[in-house]
């Protein structure tokens, strides 16, 4: 095995995989691409089945993006001929007063993205699964639906290895020193020379990079997803249910897809916790939380419950994207998704790719600097929820 590459990849998440997957197509066997621990782990963001997919968003920043993340899924799909989109609408729905859907509406409308604006009796008329109180909002938009995380970070990998790349895993990067050739990437059993690192380690970011002094103020919680076992199945199906967005409690769930259940979960609903104080224990008081409010608005969705499942979620101040050199390194690449980052995993793996190769990029990225003032300055009022 060589020890010198053109690129270097740190961590084979759903970032990582996806620049893994393109640097490869550019530079073959000039791609090495490092995970810390087994492919497919469980530890960090990137694991299930189902992550949503949806062109909306709460903000213009995103929505310039959501189009052309569609775009890079098609293309790997077309490549593999795996299907990782599965469309099934979405539902972001709110109780009256909620601002946050109308930004959603907003943004949408700006965009130019179809979408309805449905009466809660107009909603429960075609998703009769719901249960709806008079005021309560409901914007559909026909383009949402789910992406597979388990198939699309597989999938990403061995296109990838097609084109040359060497992945290996149970590697962990232990230190990275800047040097007249590039980036040295010291592993438990070897030194790495890169050309140029990309670094896709979210809630590892600030280990990765601590070799050149770089650091984000970064918020890690233990998140949790839930399967339940319906009894509903036919209720619940992809071609009968959407995704759906619950604003202002922040819940979210999807149709029965993956496991023979259900899923729901709270966006930013856990504990604050580091790498290494993380625990994979279910918190109970959550988990009754949510099965209250599906009981309320969603009968028959819930059922005997199949296995709840955490994992991380990590965030900057402001809860956007961090995509960008490291500052005084332009051989260093990085990317942070903040949480929310896998639906556009493809997208994002050809960005880092067009900086990593090329210095630069035709998407529009600039409010995601490393840079900006959520990263910099200390007083800045942590907004972590979207």
């Amino acid at each position: 095995m060589k020890h010198a590459y053109e690129y270097i990849v740190v961590g084979c998440g759903g970032l990582g995989s996806a620049a893994a997957y393109r640097l490869a197509r550019e530079a073959g066997s000039e791609v090495l691409a490092l995970e810390q621990f087994g492919l497919g782990h469980d530890n960090g963001a990137s694991q299930d089945h189902s992550r949503i997919i949806r062109l909306s968003y709460h903000d213009p920043t995103y929505t310039a993006l959501t189009p052309h993340t569609y775009t890079a899924w098609g293309e790997v799909e077309e490549e593999s001929g795996v299907q990782l989109v599965v469309k099934t609408g979405g539902l972001d729905l709110a109780a009256p007063g909620s601002e946050t859907i109308g930004n959603y509406a907003a943004a949408m409308t700006t965009a130019g993205f179809p979408f309805e604006d449905l009466s809660a009796e107009e909603a429960m008329r075609r998703w009769p699964q719901w249960r709806l109180d008079d005021g309560d909002r409901v914007l559909y938009q026909a383009d949402a639906g789910l992406v597979d995380a388990r198939k699309a970070n597989a999938v990403h990998i061995a296109l990838a290895r097609g084109y040359g790349a060497m992945v290996q895993d149970t590697s962990p990067v232990r230190e990275i020193r800047a040097n007249e050739s590039g980036i040295a990437v010291v592993t438990d059993d070897a030194i790495y020379q890169a050309g140029t690192l990309v670094v896709a380690a979210d809630a590892w970011t600030n280990q990765v990079l601590a070799g050149v002094g770089f650091s984000m103020p970064l918020t890690i919680t233990q998140e949790q997803v839930t399967f339940w076992a319906t009894p509903h199945l036919r209720q619940f199906a992809p071609d009968r249910f959407p995704i759906w967005i619950w604003h202002g409690e922040d819940y979210y769930g999807f149709p029965v897809y993956g496991e023979v259940a259900t899923k729901a979960g709270v966006d930013v609903g856990g504990q604050e916790v580091t790498t290494e104080t993380r625990t994979f224990e279910k918190d109970r008081a959550a988990n009754e939380r949510l099965v209250g409010f599906l009981e309320n608005r969603l009968p028959g969705y819930v059922g005997p419950e199949l296995y709840t499942k955490s994992c991380l979620y990590t965030m900057p101040p402001d809860r956007n994207f961090t995509i960008d050199v490291v500052p005084g390194y332009p051989r260093i690449v990085f990317a942070q998704g903040a949480a929310h980052a896998f639906k556009f995993a493809a997208l994002i793996g050809q960005i880092l790719t067009d900086l990593a190769v090329r210095g630069e990029t035709r998407y529009p990225i600039e409010p995601f600097s490393a840079t900006r003032a959520a990263l910099s300055d200390p007083a800045y009022e942590l907004a972590l929820h979207m």
